[in-house]
């Protein structure tokens, strides 16, 4: 037998003495968890000792060397295992991945004989410019620290790392390729443009880690869609096959992201997989750590009754309450959810004094890249006591002094409240300490359900788009100007990402009928070919391709300005404008109107601008016509660019609601309190919460309170008004709310041979007709065959000016529409003159692309018709029931949905009268002491409800 050690002497516990030892530390059980052994001992004698000299002060804290995500990321990728980090903002994740990546460099870099190459081995793409240049900054520290030991010790090592977006300047660039970085920090928009960079992309050959940061923010949307074809580009054209990381806070499901972070092979029987041997990610592994901080969270209201309370009281309350929070805390960030609210908050809380520039900031996109830069500094120093802010602090840019988060009205889903409240205590051992103040009693519910949800360990899960045409149009230019290709690498690397990996035969004859220019009149329309497709050479035959076999199909790019033209014109990040608003007689200019507003409009309708009311008749390009009208407005006179309420949330709101119901049959108000008090609640949000309930089962009963298995409709005859509103209680999010709303309305219109219009919000939507106009809803709902719902939903889109801007701004991404050429910028205004005139031959060609990509986006992105048909699938088979409730005014959970059709609802202080007067009229209702509410005589013919 051979000698065999003894136990002491392998145990974990030994190693970590002897490597504690090597770095002249003394070995504490009682601070050092021999779980951190493997981890430990997978970093080099130089980072152990930089690691201990940075952290050992907060070894006790965490339990060990490492936080959780660390001890458990660093040794898979130090195995090279493609990996996802889903841990807590504050946690170390983003650290977790370079300590591997640095220590393996600075081996590599010691044991060669000339060091690295002169190339990229790391690239760390993220979402944020200001994300890469936070990341970027806490790189120097290590970078410098450990070359410094390796110095000391007369060993000459240098790790370089830079950060490429589009504020680098052209000498920047140029010294990049001179001294390349061997660690780049980059965007998904920068990255397309040096895959296609004749001398950039040889430096990325060497590439042998990916981290891809934030990634729940990317893989939403069509820049995570770009960056999943761009990372199998990048496989494709580098040595080894790049170890992927991927980091989140908060995101659900894992499996989803993982496998959108890793990509995978594509179907061996192609597209369609005829034989059944589907699409197969590559292997990865998780590392979820998401609920190991402590949570100090808690929903408030000024007051329990939000209606009688005047507005000036409330206000008044919420920035005392502002001021002891900010005041009680280090540093305090203030979330709103509105770019206008962080500066109006941040306005008012130093109009009341205490706060100037020296002490206060805000920080939103719209303001300049200093003076964002210059609010950020402040919060990393500690210098600034209270800064609002609306999205754009919300990712993780480090903030260690910031010890308290205010949210002010509800983040619309969990992930973005634990987002945004993990700024505070951004450290492990801290505690994460989040208020949320709620001033509307619609977000009080969601608000309530929110915390309780976030304290049970639940996210909203993202949705990743699907088979989007425009960025595989872009894309496969790409590859085509990098070109010759073999057509069926193109398709593999296309299909290897997971946005695609249910990309079907048609979907890509199409996309290459449109590249290639193959429909009657397209040149005509000043629209051109932008690739070959060929089986050996490009038309005319001037040039033979030896390196490919005779007969393999390829395909390459069409006309000399074709790498130009990419490189200036790719991105999926749309241009947006204002539209100048002017009346059709006299052509008189009255305002503007932001362009995502006219979405909502529809010939007829009337909104308020300036005080004054307008009928909305046409849009040319950037130019709205309107006549001036007496009529009542029939959509809101507001636009918010808050972000919807997630599906998911709206989802658990609907089941929160059919418990406070069977709490109230069973318990009454006092059971409910007790109830809600085991909620993250004030006293003031469990009582206004119960009262708001008790009030609606009073006036309209039980039905009229949609459940998660329960749609609930209001039906009111507004005399004064000569219209009949349906308010229909869908608690889905204003997305599925959109897409819903503008369905049933479709269908009412041609059963009422009325114009209906609608007013859409997160709790439901309100569809209103003439009173002279009935209809029956619930019978309209039921009719609607889910499997037919998509069509009916296409059909309504026709002509609308959703539509006409989604068209622009996929034919744009799809560059059928230019953004810049020959030195010549076009606007976003410029782009939709030149989209109008493009729409009508798109929509009469089949399959076009553009156009199908156009109606996808709308249905799938932003109107949620898979909701949608499963909602009516739900109504279909009975799972969901439908109630329909005859009201003489709006119940309680109905306010809200009123108010966006009422006529004299232009400023906040006219929302609170008009809530007011509901308010009175419902308590009349229920004390009976209004004989006017009462029940219309029999002979009335407008008295049926529908």
């Amino acid at each position: 037998m051979g000698e065999t050690s003894s136990p002491s002497e392998t145990s974990p516990e030994a190693r970590v003495r002897e490597q504690l030892a090597d770095v002249g530390v003394e070995y504490d059980p009682a601070s050092v968890d021999i779980d951190d052994a493997e981890a430990f001992a997978r970093l080099s004698p130089d980072v152990r000792a930089w690691w201990i000299e940075q952290f050992g002060e907060f070894v006790p804290e965490n339990g060990g060397l490492f936080t959780p995500p660390q001890k458990e990321a660093i040794p898979l990728i130090d195995e090279g295992t493609n990996t996802l980090v889903c841990a807590p903002t504050g946690s170390g994740k983003t650290l977790s991945s370079f300590s591997a990546i640095i220590d393996d460099l600075f081996r590599r870099a010691e044991t060669a004989e000339d060091g690295l190459d002169n190339s990229v081995y790391c690239l760390y793409v993220s979402p944020l410019k200001s994300l890469a240049n936070d990341i970027h900054r806490n790189l120097t520290e290590p970078l410098e620290a450990i070359g410094d030991r390796l110095e000391s010790r007369g060993e000459s090592v240098e790790i370089r790392h830079a950060i490429r977006h589009g504020d680098t300047s052209d000498a920047e660039r140029q010294r990049m390729l001179e001294e390349t970085p061997h660690i780049l920090n980059t965007t998904p928009e920068t990255l397309a443009i040096l895959l296609n960079s004749p001398k950039f992309k040889r430096k990325l050959e060497t590439v042998e880690y990916v981290v891809v940061d934030e990634i729940h923010s990317l893989a939403d949307g069509k820049r995570g869609t770009h960056l999943s074809v761009s990372l199998e580009r990048l496989e494709r054209m580098c040595e080894t096959s790049p170890t992927r990381i991927g980091c989140s806070a908060t995101v659900e499901p894992l499996e989803t992201i993982g496998e959108f972070l890793v990509g995978g092979r594509p179907p061996a029987g192609g597209a369609d997989d005829a034989d059944g041997d589907g699409w197969h990610p590559r292997e990865y592994e998780i590392v979820d750590a998401r609920f190991v901080r402590e949570f100090d969270v808690e929903l408030s209201c000024p007051t329990d009754d939000l209606i009688d309370t005047p507005r000036a009281v409330i206000t008044d309350r919420l920035y005392k309450r502002l001021d002891e929070l900010v005041a009680e805390h280090t540093n305090t960030l203030v979330f709103t959810n509105t770019r206008s609210g962080a500066e109006r908050v941040l306005h008012n809380l130093r109009e009341r004094g205490g706060y100037d520039e020296s002490n206060s900031g805000c920080h939103h996109g719209s303001l300049s890249k200093d003076r964002r830069a210059e609010i950020e500094s402040g919060l990393k120093q500690g210098a600034l006591d209270v800064v609002t802010t609306s999205t754009s602090l919300e990712l993780g840019i480090d903030m260690p002094h910031v010890d308290l988060v205010v949210q002010v009205g509800s983040p619309k889903s969990v992930a973005s409240l634990l987002q945004r409240v993990g700024r505070a205590g951004h450290r492990l051992d801290k505690t994460v300490k989040g208020r949320v103040i709620a001033l509307d009693r619609d977000e009080l519910i969601e608000c309530a359900v929110m915390l309780r949800k976030a304290e049970a360990g639940f996210v909203d899960r993202v949705f990743v788009p699907e088979r989007a045409q425009d960025v595989a149009a872009q894309q496969v230019y790409g590859m085509a100007i990098n070109g010759p290709r073999r057509e069926a690498e193109i398709r593999g690397i296309l299909e290897s990402a997971y946005p695609y990996r249910n990309y079907t035969d048609g979907e890509y004859e199409s996309l290459f009928r449109y590249l290639t220019a193959d429909y009657d009149g397209m040149e005509e329309k000043n629209v051109y070919a932008k690739v070959w497709r060929d089986e050996n050479d490009p038309p005319g035959g001037e040039h033979h391709y030896e390196a490919f076999d005779p007969g393999t199909p390829l395909v390459g790019k069409r006309g000399r300005l074709a790498r130009v033209i990419y490189m200036t014109n790719i991105g999926t990040i749309p241009d947006s404008f204002s539209c100048d608003v002017y009346t059709r007689s006299g052509d008189e200019w009255v305002g503007q109107l932001d362009e995502a507003y006219l979405d909502t409009l529809e010939g007829g309708d009337v909104f308020v601008l300036g005080g004054s009311n307008y009928e909305y008749r046409y849009r040319r390009g950037s130019k709205v016509y309107v006549d001036p009208t007496n009529a009542r407005p029939t959509v809101p006179s507001w636009f918010s660019e808050r972000l919807p309420l997630s599906y998911d949330l709206g989802r658990e709101v609907l089941r929160f609601q059919r418990e406070v119901l069977e709490r109230m049959a069973s318990a009454g108000p006092p059971g409910v309190r007790r109830w809600l008090r085991e909620f993250p609640l004030d006293e003031n949000t469990v009582r206004a919460l119960t009262r708001m309930f008790d009030t609606q089962l009073q006036y309209a009963g039980a039905e009229s309170v949609s459940t998660d298995h329960r749609l609930a409709i209001e039906v009111e005859l507004d005399r004064e008004a000569y219209r009949r509103n349906y308010y229909v209680h869908s608690n889905y999010g204003r997305r599925f709310n959109d897409g819903l709303s503008r369905l049933l309305a479709y269908r009412c219109a041609q059963r009422a041979t009325a114009n209906v219009t609608v007013a859409v919000a997160d709790h439901g939507f309100t569809l209103s007709m003439p009173l002279n106009r009935k209809i029956d809803i619930e019978s309209v709902l039921r009719d609607i065959d889910p499997d037919g719902g998509r069509g009916d939903l296409r059909a309504s889109l026709s002509g609308t000016d959703l539509l006409k801007r989604y068209f622009r701004i996929n034919a744009t991404r799809s560059l059928m529409i230019l953004k810049r050429y020959k030195g010549h910028e076009k606007s976003a205004s410029q782009q939709q003159v030149s989209s109008e005139m493009l729409l009508g031959f798109a929509e009469d060609k089949e399959r076009f692309a553009v156009m199908e990509e156009t109606y996808r986006e709308i249905l799938e992105d932003k109107l949620d018709v898979d909701a949608v048909e499963t909602f009516l699938s739900g109504v279909d088979s009975g799972d969901i029931d439908v109630s329909v409730t005859r009201v003489d005014s709006p119940s309680p959970r109905a306010f809200g949905l009123a108010t966006l059709m009422a006529s004299d609802v232009v400023l906040a202080e006219d929302e609170s009268a008009v809530l007011q007067e509901f308010h009175d009229r419902v308590l009349a209702e229920i004390e009976g002491d209004d004989s006017s509410l009462s029940e219309p005589s029999a002979g009335d013919g407008t008295a049926d409800a529908g």
